[in-house]
């Protein structure tokens, strides 16, 4: 299973461990360019994304690939569905394409504006993200946008813990990677989700009060997806990834 993580992230932050074993399955998580340890590439696409995840496919010979995209990197897990590399795809918590038309005033001013931003001058609006970006500072956003249900995960000590790791390690190069890929899941999506022909799963939480995820908990994205699978667990929040990860895996590997 590819396993894209959320923004500002790095491979270090998976999911259901205690899990796979029993389900025989392996994760494989990528850092994209510029987080982690992975090399920096500027001028990146979500489309070119996929075909550097294609690459390690054919070079690990990996077959039948199964894909799970956390909020920001849900855009990086459909593009790559769409290029053909996956069977299956779980998005949790993702990042809708806010750019889209069919969210046009719907979305909170700061997200409209941010969309905004990145539509009039993109080059200028990665400059803007990066002034955001430290490790410190993104976990005190992650909190402060974090509804009750979502602060209570995030603040476990041993997953605080972990997720501070994960932010550490994403931004030992500066936050060059984190600003692109935002730029990127807030622009139009440079594929075709109709070309996106396997069965994809999308699991959102009913108390996720994050504004950067979906305006609509992915009616419009499941409607857009030929093979789509909407499932909204009304208790649970944005981090039902750790909360909810035996049915997400179950239901993906069944795919």
């Amino acid at each position: 299973m590819l396993f894209c993580p959320g923004a500002a992230t790095s491979r270090w932050l998976g999911f259901g461990a205690h899990l796979l074993a029993g389900a025989g399955a392996r994760l494989v998580s990528v850092d994209r360019p510029g987080l982690g340890a992975s090399d920096p590439d500027p001028g990146r696409t979500l489309t070119g994304f996929a075909a550097d995840v294609a690459h390690l496919v054919a070079a690990r010979e990996l077959t039948g690939v199964r894909g799970v995209g956390f909020s920001q990197g849900a855009p990086f897990l459909l593009a790559c569905a769409a290029s053909g590399i996956l069977d299956a795809a779980a998005v949790v918590a993702g990042t809708d394409e806010l750019a889209h038309p069919s969210f046009a005033g719907s979305l909170i001013p700061d997200v409209a504006a941010m969309v905004e931003a990145v539509r009039a001058d993109p080059v200028a609006a990665g400059h803007a993200f990066a002034a955001w970006g430290d490790a410190e500072g993104f976990w005190q956003r992650v909190l402060a946008m974090a509804g009750e249900a979502d602060r209570a995960v995030y603040t476990e000590p041993a997953f605080a813990e972990a997720y501070r790791r994960a932010l550490a390690e994403a931004f030992a190069q500066g936050p060059g990677g984190y600003a692109r890929d935002t730029v990127l899941a807030s622009a139009r999506w440079p594929f075709d989700l109709a070309d996106v022909r396997i069965p994809v799963d999308l699991w959102y939480g009913g108390a996720d009060t994050s504004p950067v995820h979906s305006p609509d908990l992915g009616a419009t994205l499941a409607a857009r997806l030929p093979r789509s699978h909407r499932h909204v667990v009304p208790a649970a929040g944005g981090a039902l990834l750790w909360t909810h990860a035996e049915p997400i895996l179950e239901t993906l590997l069944a795919r």
